[in-house]
């Protein structure tokens, strides 16, 4: 049981009429699995998940007030009609039965509206735009995530239309008769969206809102048609419903875009206007090159200091959102830096977030990894699917369904996928020995905390679920038919990971030359003399029996001062490994050049995250070359051909970051031995963390 107490967090607390339980909100997050705008059963199943959870306020998707004008997509709730009220109510009732409360975020997406543009629909704005964003990251994308993207528009491009005063007083209208809607459906809340690119959010920044008439110039001007919405809304069902508006306390990536002094006054005027609570985002305006600035940050609390900044000035609950941890939500509650915290992809990874830590149990909480494949799919009109819980989207299939009969599974490898088989058997009701070669657990995934700590949280939270459902865990122990055979399982799921082998190339068997193996085995202290030089090798023996290197953090930073290679690398291969390598080389001092035979880098990160890994990449000075061919190494430099160009890279050291391939030769020869084996992660498939949990829960769940 965790020491850890969130009291603050987990206070009851109240906005407008509406009194919560605590103070964990679900903000949207789009599900995208309604039909031609009416709430189905999966959608239910989602938010009554977080609910049954314990989340004080559910905040569904962005539900489109003028449904299907100026909707993103198809497949999001609308609110223009009441054929969509019973739809609102099933939520409702599901979401009130399972103890929590309901808000419904409205908005109308203005300029981004896809569904607008592919029926030929000008998009409505407060001006013409008059700049266009760079497109530079498209070229890490393939030909086929292109194509879905632009499935969403129907491969139209946008015209734009600015909104006339009968316009303005349509969409005023429109907002108000929403809400009655919410209201008659008996959700508790509406949630009036003024961030993010959308129509009220644009017309309050300078850089989008080019009106001269009484809706632009001065900021007040410029919230003033977000502060008439308010006021109708309030007006309206001020007696019924919570008013929660979402605004962006600091926009990114352009001149021009809303400053936190402004957002502020615009939270005054809203409060004014009759909201009850202000709930805090960010924006990054160009969604191609800074969208982990914002709405989805990559940096933890992101948006806490604006939303405390704002909290100084309204007298009225503040939300903060933006990767506000359990533990960085109840030091700012705590202070009163705001009133309540959102936690979006934490409540996807694990929707049990506040139930746990209700009960102190956090270190059982799941934790998101923030890889983006969530929010990813959204840039294809899909449904979220999440890389550490592979129940999202598929809520039926928890809880686990006890095992027929226990069974002593022995589970070969204890990375990401043989962690989870081992914790998802145990959990319905196998007896499993968990093995490994290696002097800890992690596989793969400890050497990805280096360049990811991210990926610490989930390694933390495995190695603590393995303990506390008293896993028998079997380290530094091969896996050979013999050792197998002395465990008598009835069943053996291999989990090894990938193959690395060195380049077949001229040069590859140089003692310069390294893999993600020989990496991970210099980090770990296991490299012998050949593999990393006499040197090498004995500094990593004496940190792993001085117990430094198994502690990733140390790692982190204790390479940042000394690193044990040469100060020019060549890293071959810009996926997903070779790419965040470069970065992290970089990043302490070494001069980096990425050599990839191919056009797009980052390749299986989500988009998001991979056109940010390529820009901080480029920041820290990495020499970028694709569609090359490498043709040889030698002691000193890697050649390669470049068009018809034929060029060198300096390297002292050459990593190998591409080749990996599945394989299981261990499986092979247990089964030959009669032994019932699956196979399960990248020795599977290479899908890393992503592949290694979905492919365990397929094993683990049906055996």
């Amino acid at each position: 049981m965790s020491n850890k107490s969130f009291p603050h967090l987990m206070a009851p607390g109240q906005i407008g009429p509406m009194r919560l339980d605590n103070r964990i909100i679900l903000p949207a997050m789009d599900m995208n699995v309604s039909e031609h705008g009416e709430i189905e059963q999966p959608e239910v199943d989602h938010y009554v998940a977080r609910a049954q959870g314990g989340v004080g306020l559910v905040i569904t998707g962005a539900c489109a007030i003028a449904f299907p004008y100026g909707a993103a997509s198809m497949k999001e709730p609308g609110l223009s009609e009441d054929r969509f009220i019973p739809g609102l109510k099933m939520l409702a009732d599901a979401i009130h039965a399972a103890g929590s409360k309901l808000c419904i975020q409205s908005t109308h997406h203005g300029k981004v509206a896809r569904v607008d543009t592919a029926n030929d629909r000008p998009l409505i704005a407060p001006s013409v735009p008059d700049y266009t964003y760079s497109m530079g990251a498209m070229a890490d994308c393939t030909p086929e995530e292109l194509a879905k993207m632009g499935a969403a528009t129907a491969g139209k491009k946008p015209s734009y239309h600015a909104m006339t005063q009968s316009d303005i007083d349509m969409l005023v209208s429109d907002w108000a008769d929403a809400a009655e809607r919410v209201a008659k459906a008996g959700c508790d809340a509406i949630e009036i969206h003024v961030a993010h690119g959308y129509i009220l959010g644009v017309f309050l920044n300078q850089r989008d809102n080019k009106r001269t008439d009484e809706y632009g110039g001065s900021l007040q001007n410029r919230a003033r048609l977000a502060c008439e919405v308010i006021s109708a809304v309030k007006a309206r069902v001020g007696d019924r419903l919570a008013v929660l508006v979402r605004v962006a306390g600091e926009e990114y990536g352009q001149e021009g875009g809303l400053t936190l002094a402004e957002s502020t006054q615009a939270a005054q005027l809203f409060e004014k206007a009759g909201a009850d609570a202000i709930h805090v985002t960010g924006w990054g305006r160009n969604p191609f090159d800074n969208f982990t600035d914002g709405p989805l940050p990559n940096k933890v609390g992101a948006y806490l200091s604006n939303a405390a900044e704002i909290k100084k000035h309204v007298k009225i609950p503040v939300i903060a959102v933006g990767r506000m941890l359990p533990e960085v939500a109840e030091k700012a509650i705590g202070a009163g830096d705001i009133d309540f915290a959102a936690m979006g992809r934490q409540l996807l990874a694990d929707p049990e977030l506040p139930k746990k830590i209700r009960e102190g149990r956090f270190d059982q909480v799941r934790p998101c990894i923030n890889c983006y494949l969530c929010v990813g799919e959204n840039f294809f009109d899909d449904t979220p699917f999440c890389a550490v819980n592979p129940a999202l989207g598929n809520e039926k299939i928890l809880p686990l369904r006890p095992a027929a009969a226990s069974q002593h599974i022995v589970v070969v490898g204890a990375g990401p996928a043989g962690m989870e088989s081992a914790r998802v058997l145990t959990e319905r009701g196998h007896r499993v020995t968990l093995i490994d070669k290696a002097d800890r657990l992690g596989g793969t995934m400890w050497f990805s905390t280096m360049t990811t700590p991210d990926n610490e949280r989930l390694l933390r939270w495995h190695k603590s679920e393995l303990k506390r459902l008293r896993v028998a865990v079997k380290l530094n122990t091969p896996a050979t038919v013999e050792t197998i055979r002395a465990l008598n399982p009835d069943r053996v799921i291999v989990a090894t990971g990938a193959v690395r082998p060195k380049p077949d190339m001229p040069g590859g068997d140089l003692p310069n030359v390294h893999t993600g193996d020989t990496l991970r085995a210099m980090m770990l202290g296991t490299a012998t003399a050949e593999e990393a030089g006499l040197v090498l090798s004995t500094l990593g023996r004496m940190g792993r029996l001085s117990g430094l290197t198994k502690s990733p953090e140390f790692v982190r930073q204790f390479t940042k001062y000394w690193l044990p290679m040469g100060k020019s690398v060549t890293v071959i291969g810009g996926s997903l490994v070779g790419l965040e390598l470069a970065e992290f080389l970089a990043e302490r001092g070494r001069t980096v050049t990425l050599l990839h035979e191919k056009q797009q880098l980052g390749l299986p990160l989500a988009m998001p995250r991979r056109w940010t890994a390529v820009k901080d990449a480029t920041a820290h000075g990495v020499d970028i070359h694709r569609n090359v061919h490498v043709t040889r190494i030698t002691e000193s430099s890697v050649e390669y051909t470049e068009g018809d160009k034929t060029l060198t890279a300096s390297a002292d050291m050459v990593v190998y970051a591409d080749g990996t391939t599945s394989a299981a030769p261990v499986a092979d020869e247990l089964r030959e031995a009669g032994f019932t084996v699956d196979v399960v992660g990248d020795a599977g498939a290479v899908n890393y963390i992503h592949g290694a949990m979905h492919s365990s829960w397929k094993v683990a769940t049906a055996v």
